[in-house]
């Protein structure tokens, strides 16, 4: 089990910020995850009297989508870059990356790593918003 640190830590990103890219990132996972089960797209078998039901616009969904994912990418990259640096630090305390006791070692990393791309960077992992909880939660914030 992790150890939680005793207030080693001043985070610059007020942790009600970094829940707010929590909720974020889990309405960007649960758009593209809801029409899979299992990691595979479900067909739609139709026998030659069946008509198909089900109305969507495609586009508009699509179009949804695409607004969480561009909003949570403004809002990282609107970040300063220390901010920026301990969103990364506590996505890799979260993944395990790093214990909680080791938070000096993950932001020094994480500041060594910050660049334009560290929206880019942060969007590309599968499981963001699950990291980020663990490792508030591993520091104790």
């Amino acid at each position: 089990m992790q150890q939680r640190l005793e207030k080693e830590w001043e985070l610059s990103i007020g942790p009600e910020t970094v829940r707010l890219f929590i909720l974020k990132a889990k309405a960007l996972s649960a758009a593209v995850n809801e029409d899979y089960e299992d990691g595979a797209e479900h067909e739609v078998e139709l026998d030659g009297q069946s008509h198909v039901n089900h109305h969507h616009d495609g586009l508009a969904e699509e179009s949804s989508e695409n607004l969480t994912a561009e909003e949570l990418r403004e809002l990282i990259s609107d970040l300063n870059v220390d901010e920026a640096a301990e969103l990364v630090a506590l996505a890799w305390v979260g993944r395990g990356d790093y214990d909680a006791s080791e938070w000096a070692e993950a932001l020094t990393a994480a500041r060594e790593r910050t660049n334009k791309r560290t929206a880019k960077y942060l969007l590309g992992m599968p499981l963001l918003a699950d990291w980020l909880e663990e490792g508030l939660e591993a520091i104790g914030a």
